[in-house]
Order: structure tokens, then sequence, then C-alpha cells
């Protein structure tokens, strides 16, 4: 494996514009993320974990304008700098810190963020425990929960619609130091996109930060994904989003690759996002495996992948 110039720990953020952001923040609220500050022209939601900030939008017509991933240190993001020729600059959003931004292949901004004060982190509602047929851990207590959107708690990851996987692959490797958790090939020899992980060496990490995918619709935003506590939440919010009229995408079913408990939905302007329990975690040294298309698209139970135009 080639050394890549620093190693990313965990993805930061994701950035949007949009032309109303009144709009995009009363679809966020149902969707289950906090305000996190803003001005007349930018909003920041955050999750109940510690990052001061995971999704972001601007004012300007409708789209997807950056993936934001955290370096371990302000000196990695010294180190990537140099490598690119390019600044380290003063982060000015919710927990500061500092930022290299970088475009990559396909013309996407990357934030590489480090340096940021975190935020106090918002308390959770206690889960009952689970009686199974294997363990009963529950005694003498109901199992109750409270109607509401879902509890947001991270960012876990991003897919992003690509031109050319290798060039990308590359890319991305070279730089941040991703593993493949998941390759997907379509023939002998010829592979259109990969699950990623970061490089954590012994600590477990989620099966993919990143997911990049060469497809028919080229470089395009696919979806970007956010934990909620547990399947009981992520069932509240698929009905909270559906009470709200809310336009849903795909869901609920489980992954087979990643395992994670999914429910999609579209934002005012049609960007996905993925509401996500349950995922697979791995180490470095786990290693990297090959599926096929039918398996990325399958689910191990739940709706099935409805047909894209």
């Amino acid at each position: 494996m080639e050394l890549s110039i620093i190693r990313i720990e965990d993805i930061a953020h994701v950035g949007f514009t949009a032309p109303d952001l009144d709009a995009m923040a009363d679809f966020l609220g149902d969707f289950g993320l906090q305000p996190a500050g803003g001005d007349a022209d930018t909003r920041y939601f955050r999750g109940t974990g510690s990052a001061p900030f995971v999704h972001r939008t601007r004012r300007g017509a409708a789209g997807f304008a950056a993936l934001g991933l955290r370096a371990e240190s302000v000196a990695d993001l010294e180190t990537l700098a140099a490598a690119e020729g390019v600044a380290v600059d003063d982060f000015d959003a919710p927990g500061g810190g500092k930022v290299v931004r970088l475009t990559d292949p396909d013309g996407y901004t990357v934030e590489v963020v480090a340096g940021q004060k975190s935020a106090a982190p918002l308390p959770l509602a206690d889960s009952a425990p689970v009686n199974t047929a294997r363990a009963k851990a529950r005694l003498r207590a109901t199992k109750t929960s409270v109607a509401q959107p879902a509890t947001v708690v991270r960012l876990g990851h991003c897919v992003l619609g690509v031109s050319d996987f290798r060039a990308s692959e590359a890319w991305y490797k070279a730089r941040f130091g991703f593993i493949t958790s998941d390759e997907i090939a379509v023939a002998p020899n010829f592979s259109i996109g990969a699950f990623m992980r970061c490089d954590r060496g012994d600590t477990p990490t989620d099966h993919h930060t990143l997911f990049l995918l060469q497809g028919p619709g080229g470089a395009s935003f696919n979806h970007a994904a956010f934990e909620v506590v547990d399947l009981d939440d992520l069932m509240h919010g698929h009905d909270h989003l559906k009470a709200k009229g809310r336009d849903p995408d795909w869901g609920v079913g489980r992954h087979i690759l990643g395992s994670q408990i999914f429910d999609y939905w579209r934002d005012p302007w049609g960007h996905t996002l993925e509401h996500w329990t349950d995922g697979d975690l791995f180490t470095a040294a786990d290693g990297s495996n090959i599926a096929d298309l039918p398996t990325l698209m399958g689910v191990q139970w739940g709706m099935k992948m409805p047909a894209r135009g």
C-alpha cells in the first residue's frame, strides 16, 4: 500500500447551496438536525454529537457545494497544503479551526479541516434494552418511545458520482489514506466504484466514509448519510417525515454492503439524505472485498431499490 500525504480521521460536513434558506431549515428540522448558527446567507446545522456542524447551506442556486473531511491535526493540514501548493486558511464556521481547500478530479470542492473546537454533545433519550429470543435484557419494564423527528447524532458518509472511478480513487487515496472496504466490479478487471473507510489503524471505523461510483450520471452528488440513535428512532423519523409530506426516496431496509438499516429522503431541491443505524465497523487490518452490482443494489430485507430514471 502506497503512503498517503495524510490520513483523515472522519468525514466532517457536507455543504449545499439553496435559494431559500428557511425552506432548507424547515426540512432539516423535520429530518432531525439542530440549528448551529449562521447569518442571512449561510445556515449551519449539527447533530447531537460533538461536531460543531455537519450540514451547511449557503444562499444560491440549488446544488451540492462541498465535502468536508477531518484531519488529525493542523500539522497534517500544513503537510497537505505544502504538497498541494495551497494555503492553510482560517475556517470561518462554527468551531473555527483551519481548512485546506482542494478540488478533486471532477471539480468537487473538498474542505479538509482540523483544530475545530468541539461542540458540547446534546442529550440523547435513554433507549430501553431490547428483548430477543436469545436474551431478555428488559425485565419488569415497558418499552415506550415518543413520536418525534429522528435524532441525528452525526454525519457518517457521503456518496459521490464520478466520471472516472480509478482516477478519483487514486486521488482520494493518495491524499487521505482511504482503504477500500468493498469494490464494485461489473466485469473481470472492470470496477465502477468502491466503499472506502478511513485508516484509523486498530481503531474500528465505519465501513465507509466515502463511496465513489462511476455511472451514467457522471459527476453528481448521490447522497449524504446521517447516523440516528437506533431502529426505533429511525422509524419515528420515517413516520414524522411522511406525516410532514416530505419526499421519500428509498426505505426502510437493510443494506448488504455495510449492513446499515437505511431510510432515504429528498430535501426540497432533490438532494438525497439518509438516516442510518447499525452499520459495520472495521479496522485497517480487515482488508478489502470485491462485490458485484446486484449485491450493491440489493437488500437483506425491506424495500428494494426503486427504478432510477
